[in-house]
Parts: structure tokens; C-alpha cells; sequence
């Protein structure tokens, strides 16, 4: 599976795409009641983002802008968006109303989420100290710094392949507001360098006190995630917890249900997995009884045997 759809929404308000260079903009929606989506092109580019950017702000009342949406800038496959981000942090006084970023809503067309050149994304959180909910998509060349933040409720780090700085800045951020985590660990053949051991300062809770929905998912690795989960301090505060879209086997699911107890949770999201028609059984019953609900639909998750007996399986996201 690849990225085929662009955002439709962010913080609640519906996705809107500034016109391009040639478009008109006479008819644009109130500044405070879209997520602006602005774009420039990856291919041949009429326009560069900064260029795009400079008109956005031209036209619209940025004062009342909550919510902005960073599309594909030129040449994403081979250039950071260092442009933008300095852009973005120039322009910092224009939004004091901004509470919601994304950066890099690009689908396959435009550029697949592992082709994805990022930079150091951490000035954008230091620059918006105002911002409720950020998300970044792409991991080659990511970074994010460790910090502090104390608006953020919600982080999204969407990757094929997502490096073990980035999962260790993180874990070393104090983040008191944050209440939706949701990290994509991907796979090494993309960048997905972390080990179940870079996660355990989030998993331990010490940083994120208000931490209701955690989704650690999109993992090659997902039976030790799911094993350090199952014993992880931070879950028993947990309604979310979403394991989904990797490659869980019943390794992961036997880990999960030997360990505390998830019947206080409201869901348990293991959606593309690799359990045993028994296995899945079992998690489904155990939730059930607990009025816990779980997602067991196993999506696109097909095996490929070798000749010689060799297994593989599949992310849900990888190139």
C-alpha cells in the first residue's frame, strides 16, 4: 500500500487547496474555516513553495489562520524542504492563530512517502509555540530535536523507515500536553534503523502525563514493539492503542495478552496483521469480554514463501 489521497482535513477544519499561479483568487473561503493546503509541484514546477507561500499570505487574513497543510515542494525526491521551514518561521508573527501543521502532504504520484528528502522539523515547533497538532510525512534525512512544547496535543510522524534519532528526540522531549502519539517505525530498507529499546522513554510515560492514543505501527519489528508494550508503564493510562498496519505475528499477540491488562482500553487497533486464525480468536474474545473494541481486519497482509521455505511479510507503508 502507498499514499494515494491527500489530507482531506486537519484540526477538524476541511482541507482547502490555494490556487495555483494561474488560478484566481477572488473566491477564496473564510481565512479560519479551512485547512489550508499549499502546494508547488515536484515535477517542472511553475512556481516554488516559498513563491506559493508569499502569495498565500498576500491574499488571505493569515492573522485568522488555524490550520496549514504543506504540500509538495519542487524536486522533493532530491531537495530538503529547508526552504520552506525557514518560510514558515519568518512568518511566524503573521499566524498567531495557527494551532495545526502538516508538512509533506505529498501522495505516490507526486512522491512516494520514502523518497521523501526531510529535514530538521523541530524549528517548527519551536517557532510555533501556539500549535495544538503537527504531522510530518516522509522520513529520509528527518530530524527532530529534543524539546520542549507545551501546547502540543497531538504529533503524527508518518514514514516508511523512521530513524532512531528521530524515535530517541522524541522519547527525550518533555511534551505535558500531548495526548496522540502516532509514530510509522517503518522498515531498515527505508531508514527504519530504532530498536523496541529506543522506545521505552516513551513507553515509560515520564515526559507525556496526558498520553491517551498511542499508536506505535507500519513496523517491521512490531512483535518486540508489542512485547515492550505489554509490560510498558504508560499503557495503563492508554483509551488508544494501536499496533496496526505491521507485522505482528502471534508471537506479538501472545505478548500482548500475557502482559497487564488492556481491558480498560476503548480500542485496540491490530488491523493488517499476521495471526493465526486461532491467535486472532483469542484477541478478539478477550476483548470482547471487556467491551474493548478491537480491529482485526487483516487489509492487504499476504505472505511470500520462498522455495526454500523462507517467510516474508509485509508493512502496510514501506517505498
Amino acid at each position: 500500500m502507498t499514499i494515494g489521497d491527500h489530507l482531506d482535513q486537519l484540526h477538524g477544519l476541511p482541507a482547502h487547496t490555494f490556487p495555483g499561479p494561474d488560478e484566481t483568487t477572488d473566491d477564496l473561503p473564510e481565512p479560519d474555516t479551512v485547512a489550508w493546503r499549499i502546494t508547488s509541484d515536484v515535477y517542472d514546477a511553475d512556481e516554488e513553495w516559498p513563491k506559493a507561500f508569499a502569495r498565500f499570505c498576500a491574499a488571505v487574513d493569515t492573522t485568522r489562520v488555524r490550520a496549514l497543510i504543506v504540500g509538495a515542494w519542487q524536486e522533493a525526491y532530491d531537495s530538503d524542504p529547508s526552504p520552506v521551514i525557514e518560510a514558515l518561521v519568518a512568518a511566524r508573527d503573521r499566524f498567531p492563530a495557527l494551532r495545526a501543521l502538516f508538512l509533506g502532504d505529498m501522495v505516490m504520484e507526486e512522491c512516494e512517502i520514502s523518497w521523501i528528502n526531510q529535514s530538521d522539523v523541530s524549528p517548527l515547533l519551536a517557532g510555533f509555540e501556539a500549535l495544538e497538532e503537527f504531522g510530518v510525512r516522509g522520513g529520509s534525512g528527518l530530524e527532530f530535536t529534543a524539546l520542549s512544547h507545551n501546547r502540543l496535543r497531538r504529533l503524527v510522524v508518518e514514514t516508511g523507515g523512521l530513524p532512531a534519532e528521530v524515535v530517541r528526540g522524541i522519547g527525550a522531549s518533555d511534551l505535558p500536553a500531548l495526548e496522540h502519539l502516532d509514530l510509522w517505525l517503518g522498515t531498515p530498507d527505508y531508514g527504519g534503523d530504532s530498536e523496541a529499546s529506543d522506545l521505552e522513554p516513551i513507553l515509560s510515560g515520564a515526559r507525556l502525563p496526558r498520553l491517551r492514543h498511542l499508536a506505535l505501527r507500519n513496523s517491521e519489528m512490531q512483535d518486540a514493539v508489542a512485547a515492550a508494550v505489554a509490560s510498558a508503564p504508560v499503557v495503563e493510562r492508554l483509551e488508544v492503542l494501536d499496533l496496526s498496519m505491521g507485522v505482528l505475528t502471534d508471537e506479538g499477540a501472545a505478548a500482548l495478552l500475557g502482559g497487564q491488562p488492556l481491558t480498560h482500553l476503548k480500542t485496540l487497533d491490530l488491523h493488517h496483521h499476521y495471526l493465526s486464525a486461532a491467535v486472532e480468536e483469542r484477541v478478539r474474545q478477550t476483548m470482547a469480554t471487556a467491551g474493548v473494541e478491537v480491529d482485526l481486519d487483516r487489509d492487504d497482509a499476504e505472505e511470500d514463501t520462498e522455495d526454500d521455505g523462507t517467510v516474508w511479510r509485509y508493512v502496510a507503508v514501506g517505498e
